[in-house]
């Protein structure tokens, strides 16, 4: 039997800040500082914001809502693929995949780990624009291994480049959640994992008729 101290909680996730791109607005309805009793925050965020997950009706019309997602494609054994030989503008091609993802297994949860966020966060908008990328060629070759989720950290869509781009240029996301596989996006601190194979959660908020919510992504090692 494994003693809890031998346990260790990775957080693989990224604190709710202000942003360039997406409004953060929290505004406290009771403080301290007034002398209030009770502290008290309301928030008003994207869902697709910071760390946060996608659900199918993101990009499908008929698809699963996140009130809708069972638990358990959240959670369980997940397979980190190390993508970090790409720098600035890499292509995480399916000759990359073919190298380094040959231990994914049909049901893994699949990190894919570059190292990007770790370096590039809040530099904005250099991350987006210059991050790695993860074409629907290379996303059809993971889908084909049966994962039942994908997690980036970094932006995963060539898109990014583009001086006015829409949700009409995301086809990695199609590929994807067109498959019945979701998506994970805002991860870091990968590097500290130290093993290909790790237990995994992504607890996030049930939310009726929404097609993402915020999340916590952990690691346990």
């Amino acid at each position: 039997m494994i003693q809890e101290t031998n346990l260790r909680v990775i957080d693989l996730s990224f604190p709710i800040r202000p942003h360039f791109r997406w409004k953060v607005a929290p505004e406290l309805v009771a403080a301290h500082a007034t002398g209030h009793p009770l502290q008290s925050t309301v928030l008003t965020i994207s869902c697709h914001a910071y760390t946060h997950v996608d659900a199918p009706l993101h990009y499908l019309v008929d698809g699963r809502d996140m009130a809708s997602m069972p638990v358990d494609q959240w959670v369980g054994d997940a397979a980190v693929v190390d993508l970090t030989h790409l720098g600035a503008n890499g292509e995480v091609t399916a000759a990359d995949l073919d190298t380094r993802a040959g231990h994914v297994r049909r049901g893994d949860i699949v990190l894919l780990r570059t190292d990007w966020t770790d370096k590039m966060y809040g530099r904005w908008p250099d991350y987006f624009t210059q991050s790695p990328y993860f074409p629907p060629e290379s996303a059809e070759w993971l889908v084909a291994r049966g994962p039942k989720n994908i997690g980036f950290d970094f932006f995963e869509e060539y898109c990014a480049r583009l001086p006015d781009f829409s949700s009409e240029d995301f086809p990695m996301h199609r590929v994807i959640l067109g498959a019945g596989v979701v998506i994970m996006e805002g991860l870091t601190n990968l590097a500290v994992l130290p093993r290909r194979r790790v237990d995994f959660a992504a607890p996030f908020y049930k939310i009726a008729g929404t097609e993402g919510a915020p999340a916590r992504f952990f690691a346990v090692i």
